[in-house]
């Protein structure tokens, strides 16, 4: 079985005190910069489109829609309703759903001990897919009156739970019995969710396949709060658990012995992230590859220490992810494409160069 184990900094149990100055100011750097990569990629998806609004301009309608007239009507109203009415919610949407998912991932591939563990593997992306799907195609009524949102946290959850039943062996949960659970209860809802379709408006269908491979197209600023606060209060909870997890990392023997109880720990971040995943997938669809690659880019960058990986992860992925949306509704001019494409597209060449590079191996410390 694969492990996964912290192999930069010092030992996060055995070295509580916080890093040297020096460590914190690189991180800090990292960070600002990182922050700073969000803000332009955000800058660029408003300003960048069939239409391109003028940089000056993208930032004119922004100050003054947050300003109540502080700052001047922007001149041309056609601008001001690309960038504030679909482009601005709509980056910071991909912006929400990008750190979440990196969040996401970073945290599964610890809590299940294998470097291969995304909200995909583990059937929570599938299972959030069908009760969303469910809504889509038979109406909120066929699930107990449950709207988009919470179909979709409904559906993430039962996999997460099914996934943690079928995985319990003697009262234990190995990580390999959770990824052959994952596996298998995500083909499951992904052949429920089909039989679903076979049903549904030939009409309706494709809508319902483009956003299954992710999609923010229709993003208004109604869709942009709960996924927010959601994301933002369950990346803030993981990145207090960041010492559990480098536990975890270490060895289940040695997280025993420092005190973790194993089982409801990884219960805990499994509900958690279920949560967060079932909130993103109501509103993004499935996106694939951001809870795989950020999380082993960010472990080339800054180890395997959650204190320092996590905040890194979730700034990377949220700029990332509003680079694909761009490139989603740029790249072909007589149609947009889903994220799942996009991120595809970009993701595999580059994970595979990664998986090349020795330092994966001496960075991660896979299998």
């Amino acid at each position: 079985m694969t492990s996964l184990t912290p192999d930069t900094g010092p030992h996060p149990l055995e070295d509580p005190e916080s890093p040297p100055p020096r460590r914190m100011a690189g991180q800090a750097v990292l960070l600002l910069g990182l922050g700073a990569a969000v803000v332009v990629s955000i800058a660029l998806a408003t300003s960048l489109g069939p239409v391109r609004v003028p940089l000056r301009d993208t930032v004119q309608v922004v100050l003054h829609n947050i300003s109540s007239d502080w700052f001047a009507k922007p001149a041309d109203p056609v601008y001001a309703q690309i960038v504030w009415q679909f482009r601005l919610p709509r980056a910071l949407l991909g912006a929400v759903v990008g750190a979440g998912l990196a969040a996401v991932g970073v945290v599964l591939q610890a809590v299940v001990r294998n470097p291969l563990a995304d909200p995909y593997l583990l059937g929570v992306s599938s299972g959030a897919s069908f009760g969303a799907v469910s809504v889509l195609v038979l109406g909120s009524a066929s699930v107990a009156g449950l709207g988009l949102s919470s179909a979709a946290f409904a559906g993430a959850l039962i996999a997460t739970l099914l996934v943690y039943l079928l995985a319990q062996r003697a009262g234990r949960v190995t990580p390999f019995r959770l990824i052959l659970a994952g596996v298998s209860l995500a083909y499951l809802f992904q052949a429920l969710y089909g039989l679903l379709l076979l049903r549904a408006n030939p009409h309706d269908v494709q809508g319902v396949l483009i956003w299954l491979f992710g999609s923010l197209g229709s993003t208004a600023w109604s869709d942009v709060g709960i996924p927010a606060l959601g994301v933002v209060a369950g990346t803030l909870y993981l990145f207090t658990q960041a010492r559990p997890l480098n536990s975890l990392l270490s060895g289940e023997e040695t997280a025993v012995s420092l005190g973790l109880d194993i089982a409801r720990f990884r219960i805990r971040m499994l509900l958690v992230t279920s949560l967060m995943v079932g909130v993103m997938v109501a509103v993004s669809g499935a996106v694939a590859f951001i809870g795989l690659i950020i999380p082993h880019l960010c472990r080339m960058l800054v180890g395997s220490d959650h204190r320092r990986l996590l905040p890194v992860a979730a700034l990377l992925g949220a700029a990332f992810l509003v680079l694909m949306d761009l490139a989603a509704r740029t790249v072909l001019t007589s149609t947009e494409l889903p994220l799942s494409i996009v991120t595809a597209v970009f993701g595999v060449p580059f994970f595979i160069w990664l998986l090349r590079q020795r330092e994966v191996g001496r960075e991660a410390r896979f299998g």
